[in-house]
């Protein structure tokens, strides 16, 4: 697919003058998304799947349903090789015509934040970007559903904690933090540090640089702290080396754990056998045995119409990113539901976000029952009551392996708090009354 292409969905069912009324017909009838997506460089092996994952779920609406309420889906999609400052100059050029952004890097949210109530224009960080942005009395336009990392820190830690026998046999117990030297890779270690205080576990926090393909002093150190688990916060090609050098010492993979951005597909392939065991974290399930995969086959690559090979369907990152489609267009249908089946303004598609109830009935006419939890947004809590699981790579597939769990939110919600109200007082922000927008 031409990463540079642009689709526009026109109403066939409209009778126009000419050009110029055609072109007012497209833009008056249509809701525009713009995708800022990575298919080249370092980050392409992870970022492609997801580029995929959202044009077939978009496609798919409009090809069975009409688009979203009988209103179509326009999107385009602009390459920014998962670089911050492409990425922003992506959304400025780009930005007049959306609703809504995923801006698919925690760097280039950080910069959006600012820009997203003044453009108003939704920003949706789906489990990646400013923790402190869950709060969504100091900030309203961003959305970070169906969780943040700090919440899927602790749910990992709890993951461990489990598999010790209890949170109490923490104590003592080596735990190495691998993480993408960037503000994506850093977003969880003061949840980690909290936990390690809190619980008595021994916290080593290692940073990779960018792109992550040098980590032979990094696991050398690993290879003499000898942790009892290990965390990893990568991304792309650092999570294929991290992969290869954890199997090449010899270390037990069962007890390797990566966030749910080093837990896909391309991530484990290149170590072969040596990646059996590995774990991650993740808020949904891989494999293509869903209802919504029957219909993308049905509807989609049945006609040639698919975005990626139609074995990718199913892959972790195709899912995802079809998720995040699924996400944001629920979004939007909620806010029509409000103001009616018609293209909406960025301050509707809001409401919409920030009233999201994804009940496990809804999910079942999605075709995903089974592929993620039920989810429920409120103007306080923009990251939503997600739960989290571990999946594990069995050398040709992925599998959950955990209950779903619950994060530690009696933890992570006070220090988020205490978070949003620093960061929004940098931002000259003032926290709403949300018993005011009920």
């Amino acid at each position: 697919m031409n990463a540079k292409r642009l689709l526009i969905v026109l109403l066939a069912t409209a009778v126009v003058a000419g050009p110029m009324a055609t072109a007012a017909l497209a833009q008056d009838k249509t809701v525009y998304i713009p995708l800022l997506v990575y298919r080249t460089g370092p980050y392409a092996p992870s970022g492609i799947p997801n580029a995929n994952g959202f044009n077939d779920y978009f496609n798919l609406l409009n090809e069975r349903d009409g688009g979203i309420n009988g209103v179509k889906i326009a999107f385009e999609e602009c390459e920014m090789q998962y670089d911050t400052k492409q990425g922003v100059e992506c959304y400025e050029r780009l930005k007049g015509k959306a609703v809504l952004v995923n801006p698919f890097s925690t760097g280039i949210t950080y910069q959006l934040i600012p820009k997203a109530p003044v453009d108003k224009v939704v920003m949706h960080s789906m489990g990646y970007g400013m923790t402190a942005s869950a709060d969504g009395r100091w900030f309203p336009w961003v959305f970070n559903f169906p969780m943040t990392y700090w919440s899927q820190a602790s749910a990992f830690i709890k993951y461990v904690g489990a598999q010790e026998g209890g949170l109490d046999k923490l104590k003592g117990k080596k735990i190495v933090h691998v993480y993408h030297n960037s503000p994506y890779g850093k977003e969880a270690n003061p949840t980690l540090e909290t936990l390690a205080r809190k619980f008595g576990f021994e916290l080593t926090l290692l940073a990779v640089d960018h792109p992550g393909q040098e980590q032979k002093a990094t696991w050398l150190q690993i290879r003499r702290i000898n942790p009892d688990w290990i965390y990893l916060s990568g991304w792309g090609v650092m999570n294929q080396v991290a992969v290869k050098e954890a199997a090449a010492i010899g270390y037990k993979m069962d007890h390797m754990v990566g966030n749910w951005w080093s837990g896909s597909e391309s991530d484990v392939v290149a170590a072969a056998d040596g990646a059996k065991g590995f774990k991650s974290m993740t808020f949904h399930a891989a494999g293509p045995g869903f209802g919504v995969h029957k219909d993308m086959i049905k509807y989609l690559y049945d006609k040639g119409k698919g975005a990626a090979k139609r074995e990718a369907i199913g892959e972790v990152y195709h899912n995802r990113g079809m998720i995040n489609a699924m996400l944001n267009t629920e979004s939007i249908r909620t806010a029509m539901a409000k103001f009616g089946n018609k293209p909406l303004t960025g301050e509707q598609v809001r409401w919409g976000f920030e009233n999201l109830n994804l009940t496990e009935q809804r999910l079942a006419q999605l075709g995903m029952k089974d592929m993620m939890q039920p989810l429920r947004v409120t103007c306080e809590n923009h990251e939503s009551n997600g739960k989290a699981a571990v999946q594990q790579w069995d050398g040709k597939k992925w599998t959950l392996v955990s209950d779903w769990i619950e994060p530690m939110r009696e933890v992570v919600r006070p220090n988020l708090e205490v978070a949003a109200v620093q960061e929004g007082k940098k931002l000259g922000y003032t926290m709403r009354d949300c018993s005011k927008e009920r």
